[in-house]
């Protein structure tokens, strides 16, 4: 049964302008060539959600990948892929008589129509904070709706807080979903320093631990803990520590090239040599930022 799209579309204001942007045509071609690469191509015609499932989430990580470089051109390409899975999970669902790529569309504008009053409706806020609320709050309302229906039917649990947040989603991130759903109906520290007391709390608790199984769950509280005093100081956990790999991985590649230079490898090198050549990287990079940083001044 097709997705019904709830509103107006001359109601909401919509500007000839943006639905020009969308690039119609191009969208039309685009969407006949997965269609016809599903029928002639025996590859995509075998293929099934859960064959490319893995696929589509590594394109994802390729665009995150691409937007961390800075690089444009790789950020268009990675885009055109998950467009392209985007397309191709539609397509799969239409041949198996489930929805379609229209019910996909109709489903999402309705989302963002109905949690954005205050584009597409009366409501007033007064910055970003208020329209996170708001969000949030759309979003329960709309899981209560659903359980509810479904309760009539029989057998449907009550709604939580933390739906919604994917089991699959990595572990710093889905630990700040989580957090940050939980929070919005006001089971939060009152702020940054009671989380971070409580970062101490669980340090002293894995220093504490004697067995391995303890350390284990200690080692999880604190790296929560952890997560808490970053999602409260405005740092996003998943992305500072995807930062912090890739300076350790800069940094060792530039002491494996060192030692290479030297005709040595690591296992071949005392640790004093190789924080020595850590430190060395470490100062490069220092001065490059410093002469970066004079440069955009001097503009």
């Amino acid at each position: 049964m097709p997705t019904p799209f709830p509103y107006d579309l001359d109601a909401l204001g919509l500007s000839d302008a943006d639905r020009a942007a969308a690039h119609p045509a191009l969208y039309a071609d685009f969407v006949a060539i997965v269609r016809r690469l599903r029928r002639e191509c025996p590859w995509d015609r075998e293929q099934t959600h859960d064959s490319v499932k893995h696929l589509t989430i590594e394109e994802a990580y390729e665009f995150v990948d691409a937007v961390d470089a800075g690089d444009p051109a790789e950020m268009q390409k990675e885009l055109g892929d998950l467009f392209l899975h985007v397309l191709f999970h539609a397509h799969i669902a239409e041949t198996e008589g489930t929805f379609d790529v229209a019910d996909v569309m109709r489903a999402e504008m309705t989302k963002l129509v109905r949690r954005h009053p205050h584009v597409f409706g009366d409501e007033v806020v007064g910055g970003a904070g208020d329209v996170a609320r708001t969000w949030e709050a759309v979003k329960r309302a709309e899981r209560a709706e659903a359980a509810g229906g479904a309760a009539n039917g029989g057998g449907a649990e009550a709604p939580s807080a933390l739906d919604g947040v994917p089991d699959a989603l990595p572990a710093l991130l889905r630990a700040e979903r989580v957090q940050a759903k939980a929070a919005a109906v006001g089971f939060d520290f009152p702020d940054a320093e009671g989380a971070w007391a409580k970062v101490d709390e669980e340090a002293a608790e894995v220093r504490a631990a004697e067995t391995a199984d303890a350390l284990e769950d200690e080692v999880g509280d604190l790296l929560f803990a952890v997560v808490n005093y970053a999602r409260l100081r405005g740092v996003v956990p998943e992305t500072a520590l995807r930062r912090t790999v890739a300076k350790f991985s800069r940094r060792f590649r530039h002491v494996e090239a060192a030692l290479a230079e030297r005709g040595a490898r690591p296992a071949q090198a005392g640790l004093d040599t190789m924080d020595a050549l850590w430190d060395e990287a470490k100062a490069a990079e220092r001065r490059g930022a410093a002469t970066e940083g004079a440069a955009g001044g001097a503009g």
